[in-house]
C-alpha cells in the first residue's frame, strides 16, 4: 500500500463526510462545489493552516507532529481506531526493505490450546487474515468444503478475506453478507496501515480489489474500525442457523498473530446447533484424528 496517497485518500473520505453545521460552523456561499467540508474549514477547526493542511492530504506527512495530527482527529471526529489509523498513515516509520518473510507459522502452544477447544469453534489467523490452524470445529463452521489440512500448506493457506469477498460459499453462510463485508474492509485497512511494507498484505487488497466489485467499492470509502469482538449471524449448510458470539484473543510477541473463537448463548438454540454441527461431523475431543485437529498438536507442523 503506497502510504503518502492512502493518507490523502482517508482525510478526504473523513472530510467528505462532515458538513459545516455538524462541527458547529456557519455555512457560507449558496453552493458548495465539494461535499462536507472544505479544506479551509477543517484547518480552521485543526488550528493549522490552510497550506499545512493541503500538503497533509498530499501526503506529505514528513514531521507532522502529535500535538497537529490529535487536533485534526478531533476536527474529524476520528474514532480511536480511525485516530490510530491517521497516525499510522502519517508515520508509516519505513525501515530498509526487508527480506520477504518466511511464512508464518502458529506457535505448538497455540496449537495444542486451539485443539483442546473441541467444543468452540477457534481459529489461527495471522495479521494478513491467512488461517494458519484450526481446530475441528472451526473447519467445520467456517470452510468444511475445503480439505482440512489446507493451513499446513502455506502455498495454498485459506485466507479469511479472500474467502469471503471471492469464495461463493460465503454469500449462502453470510445472510448478512453486506454487514459482514464492512466489518470485514474494515479490519483490513487497519492493518494495512499497521503494515504499510508487507508486499504480501498489498497483493491481497490489490487482487481483492481487481476481482471483488463490492470489496473495491467499501474500499474506496477508507472504513477503519477494530472488530475484535462481537456477533455474527450464520446460515451453516449443515444444521442452518446460528447467531455466534466472537473474540479475538491477540497472541503477544508474534508480530499480529490472533486466535478468533465462538461461542453460543447457553441454552440457546445457536448452542443447540452447535452440538449439532459436532455430531454431524464426528467431531470428538482433542485426541481424536479429524480435520484440522491432529494437524494442531504440538507434533503437528503449520507452514
Amino acid at each position: 500500500m503506497d502510504t503518502p496517497p492512502e493518507l490523502g485518500n482517508f482525510l478526504r473520505t473523513r472530510r467528505a463526510a462532515l458538513r459545516p453545521e455538524d462541527v458547529g460552523l456557519i455555512p457560507y456561499g449558496r453552493t458548495r462545489r465539494v461535499p462536507g467540508l472544505r479544506r479551509e474549514e477543517l484547518a480552521q477547526l485543526a488550528g493549522v493552516s490552510v497550506a499545512y493542511y493541503t500538503r497533509l492530504e498530499q501526503g506529505q506527512a514528513a514531521g507532522a507532529s502529535d500535538e497537529v495530527l490529535d487536533a485534526i482527529a478531533r476536527a474529524l471526529g476520528l474514532t480511536p481506531d480511525e485516530h490510530r489509523h491517521l497516525r499510522n498513515l502519517a508515520r508509516p516509520g519505513r525501515a530498509a526493505r526487508r527480506p520477504a518473510a518466511r511464512p508464518a507459522t502458529a506457535g505448538a502452544g497455540v496449537r495444542q490450546l486451539v485443539a483442546a477447544m473441541s467444543a468452540v469453534p477457534a481459529v489461527i489467523v495471522d495479521h494478513r487474515f491467512d488461517v494458519l490452524g484450526w481446530n475441528a470445529l472451526g473447519h467445520a463452521l467456517l470452510a468444511g468444503h475445503l480439505a482440512a489440512d489446507s493451513p499446513d500448506r502455506p502455498a495454498g493457506r485459506p485466507n479469511t478475506q479472500r474467502l469471503f469477498f471471492l469464495d461463493p460459499h460465503a454469500r449462502e453462510l453470510y445472510p448478512q453478507w453486506e454487514a459482514e463485508a464492512r466489518r470485514a474492509v474494515s479490519s483490513l485497512r487497519l492493518a494495512a496501515g499497521e503494515h504499510p511494507d508487507d508486499r504480501r498484505l498489498a497483493e491481497l487488497i490489490g487482487e481483492l480489489t481487481m476481482r471483488s466489485p463490492e470489496f473495491a467499492a467499501l474500499w474506496s470509502r477508507h472504513p477503519v474500525r477494530g472488530c475484535t469482538s462481537g456477533v455474527k449471524a450464520f446460515h451453516h449448510p449443515v444444521v442452518g442457523a446460528m447467531e455466534l458470539s466472537f473474540e479475538m484473543l491477540r497472541l503477544p510477541g508474534t508480530d499480529g498473530q490472533g486466535v478468533v473463537a465462538f461461542s453460543a448463548e447457553p441454552g440457546s438454540a445457536s448452542e443447540a446447533a452447535l452440538r449439532l454441527l459436532t455430531a454431524a461431523g464426528g467431531l470428538g475431543g482433542p485426541g481424536q484424528e479429524h480435520g484440522g485437529t491432529a494437524a494442531l498438536v504440538p507434533d503437528g507442523r503449520t507452514g
